[in-house]
């Protein structure tokens, strides 16, 4: 796990950053947790919400700079089952902002190829806002440059209980045996099925914890905290997470080298 940027290529610039990328080291799939948006209106002594706004502006970046990168796979962190736990007015105007986000952004979707997904428990969302997902979700199907998944009243814990409650109901069932059950099965009933893990989490906003996001998918993910505040993080610095993460060995449990038989054998 890294804290904070590469201080060794902060000076450089966006095109010095891009041209240190390795193409065949990027991630196939990314996730955010895209935290620090209410802490980034307070410190400028705007309402919480501001904040969200603002935040969107580095969700289009993100998506952007991603599709321009070839990156297959990004899942943000937009709405937990916990935020419903928020003041109610607060619920309301991220509730109203989604609706208008959907609205106003599902054209640019469509022109960048990108293919839209909610996961998470969307029955729970307000009727309007869930018909726009929907709606969305339908207008980018056909889309393949790359895959927007929306994490929205979504719960790491929640999606694995709901999952196995559906396997268990497809053995009652004779679907499904349970000497057949084993990982591949199980990821078909999670939200994210068909897709890569994500080989990358990045956090914003100097916390350091996942929060119930992707529970099972983030076994061997790399993992990337920055103090930056969501509504900061912009093209650049998803360069120097995308930097950092370059520099990782990901060998899933395994050592380098030859691995030799315990002698004697």
């Amino acid at each position: 796990m890294t804290k904070g940027t590469a201080t060794s290529v902060e000076h450089l610039s966006e095109a010095e950053l891009i041209s240190l990328l390795d193409v065949d080291l990027l991630p196939r799939h990314v996730a955010i947790i895209m935290d620090g948006n209410g802490r980034w209106a307070e410190l400028r002594g705007l309402p919480r919400i501001a904040g969200h706004a603002e935040g969107i502006k580095s969700v289009r970046e993100i998506i952007t700079l991603s599709g321009e990168l070839g990156i297959e796979a990004l899942t943000i962190y937009a709405f937990s089952q916990e935020n419903w736990k928020r003041p109610s007015a607060e619920i309301n105007a991220l509730m109203a902002l989604l609706e208008q986000y959907l609205q106003s952004e599902m054209e640019a979707l469509i022109e960048k190829g990108a293919r839209f997904r909610a996961i998470g428990q969307i029955d729970w969302l307000p009727s309007s806002a869930r018909e726009w997902v929907r709606r969305v979700e339908r207008e980018t199907a056909h889309l393949d440059r790359l895959l927007l998944n929306v994490a929205l009243s979504y719960g790491g814990r929640s999606e694995i209980v709901d999952a196995v409650r559906r396997l268990a109901q497809d053995c009652k069932d004779g679907k499904v045996q349970p000497d057949e059950i084993d990982e591949a099965v199980m990821e078909g009933y999670l939200f994210t099925h068909g897709l890569p893990d994500p080989d990358l989490l990045i956090r914003t906003s100097g916390e350091a914890r996942i929060s119930n996001f992707l529970l099972w998918q983030l076994a061997y993910t790399e993992m990337y905290f920055t103090p930056t505040l969501w509504p900061d993080f912009r093209r650049r610095e998803g360069l120097l997470a995308l930097l950092e993460y370059q520099k990782r060995e990901r060998r899933f449990g395994r050592v380098p080298g030859p691995i030799y038989p315990p002698s004697g054998l």
